[in-house]
This record gives C-alpha cells, sequence and structure tokens, in this order.
C-alpha cells in the first residue's frame, strides 16, 4: 500500500477536489460546510486535551468520527458514497443516540431557569464553544440549498449543539463550578 502524499499541488490556484472528482473553488458554499464541520472536529480534539472525564471523552471521540462521516457526505454532491463507504451514513439511530445522550446528561443536571454564561473549566467552556461551532457549521449546511443534504444530517447537526451546550454544563457540573445565569 503506497503512503497517501501530504502535499499534491492541485490546489495552489485555489481550487479543490470534490469527491466525485468536480472541481470547485475553495471559497465555494460547499467547501465552507465542509470546513467549517472540520474546524468543528479540530475544536473536539482541544476540548478533548482539556481533560474531560471518560464518559464525555468517550462521546467526543464518537462526535469526532461523525463529524468525518458528516464531512464526506458534504463533499459528495452527487450522493455517492454513501453506497459504497457505509461508514459516512448519518442515519436517524445517530440523532436519536444524541437524543438519549443529552437525557442522560441532563438528568444529573440541576434544572435550567435562565439563560447561562459559557464558561467554567477549560473543558466546559471549550464545549460551549463547540456549540457555537457546531452551530455556524449547521448554517453553512443551511446555505447550501433545501435539497443539497438529507435531512437526517441536518437534524444530526441541530442536535449535536444542543448535546454540546450540556455537555458543557455537564463538564463544569463535575468539575464543581458553578454555572453563571444570566
Amino acid at each position: 500500500m503506497r503512503a497517501v502524499k501530504i502535499y499534491t499541488k492541485t490546489g495552489d490556484a485555489g481550487e479543490t477536489g470534490l469527491l466525485d472528482g468536480t472541481r470547485v473553488l475553495k471559497s465555494d458554499v460547499r467547501v465552507e460546510a465542509c470546513g467549517a464541520v472540520d474546524e468543528l472536529g479540530a475544536w473536539l480534539g482541544v476540548v478533548g486535551a482539556q481533560g474531560l472525564d471518560a464518559d464525555l471523552a468517550g462521546f467526543v471521540s464518537r462526535i469526532q468520527a461523525d463529524l468525518l462521516a458528516v464531512g464526506a457526505r458534504l463533499a459528495d454532491p452527487a450522493h455517492r458514497i454513501a453506497e459504497r463507504v457505509p461508514k459516512t451514513a448519518i442515519a436517524l439511530a445517530d440523532v436519536r443516540r444524541l437524543e438519549s445522550w443529552i437525557d442522560r446528561l441532563e438528568a444529573d443536571l440541576p434544572p435550567l431557569r435562565r439563560f447561562i454564561l459559557a464558561g467554567g473549566c477549560p473543558a466546559g467552556a471549550g464545549l460551549h464553544c463547540a456549540r457555537t461551532l457546531c452551530r455556524r457549521a449547521e448554517r453553512r449546511v443551511v446555505a447550501l440549498g433545501p435539497d443539497a443534504v438529507e435531512a437526517e444530517l441536518l437534524a444530526y447537526l441541530n442536535r449535536l449543539s444542543d448535546l454540546f451546550f450540556v455537555m458543557g454544563r455537564a463538564a463544569n457540573h463535575r468539575a464543581g463550578i458553578r454555572e453563571q445565569e444570566w
């Protein structure tokens, strides 16, 4: 097996290739969506380095893998990759998994009575930032148009930002950091 070469020089003129071979400008809305999802995944690497407990670290690891699948789906405007690469599927079951994680985490948290300020311990603050990055990624995906992606992919991103909010609360709660209400 040949090693993958990191530099290809094919993007030197400001273009990049999508999975179907289409060449587009790096400023294309689809590339913007892919980049926002990639940024979120990289940010989760920073969050993971902040000392998450095993439970939250497991969530982050699984979400990073899911985000690679989301990015692959976004880079495939012809919708052909799922047929060849099952690990790129994002289904209703994945949305339900996020909902079950939210429910499980919320069961151990004090009820939310007001808006809270983002912050707390480093991991909690990082998860609150992940929520905002996820919302930006969601907006970039929506900008592709109503038929550009599967409904489950949009639902996944929407639910994921909710999960990050609850994970941020949980990280702070587990660290003994009191939330600052607004």
